[in-house]
């Protein structure tokens, strides 16, 4: 029988995909969660393909930003057989320093997301992941 995609699975997903990016973890933990060859990511500052594509924009974004939290708020798929187009709402914060300023800033925004999911054995992982929409918090810094 195979598997199924589910709104469990998929929130599983969400959840650890943001608790390893908050906490900068090895790319070894990060990779299993992405699709590899037709993997996209669309940022606000870039688009980015394949695994090796997200390392660059990994290691330069873990480079800028720190004590970074993410809150995961919505995460509502619409489920397709072993594929899935799924809704995230995700509130990010994170302190950027920019040399020489005396102090860091803290952004805090929501997140508007889309991504594309799908069964990669008996695991959902990223194939898409687009950066819809920040809005920002009031009283925070801006990118």
């Amino acid at each position: 029988m195979s598997q199924q995609l589910t709104q469990e699975a998929i929130t599983a997903l969400a959840d650890v995909w943001y608790k390893k990016l908050d906490v900068h973890a090895p790319m070894v933990e990060l990779l299993p969660l992405l699709a590899d060859e037709e993997l996209e990511m669309v940022f606000p500052e870039a688009t980015i393909t394949g695994w090796a594509g997200f390392e660059g924009w990994f290691q330069r974004v873990i480079r800028i930003f720190f004590d970074e939290v993410h809150t995961l708020k919505e995460v509502t798929p619409t489920i397709q057989g072993d594929q899935a187009e799924v809704k995230v709402i995700v509130q990010w914060e994170a302190s950027v320093w920019n040399a020489p300023e005396a102090t860091s800033k803290r952004i805090v925004a929501d997140a508007y997301q889309t991504w594309q999911v799908k069964l990669q054995g008996d695991q959902p992982v990223i194939t898409r992941y687009v950066v819809d929409d920040l809005k920002y918090h009031e009283g925070s810094a801006t990118l």
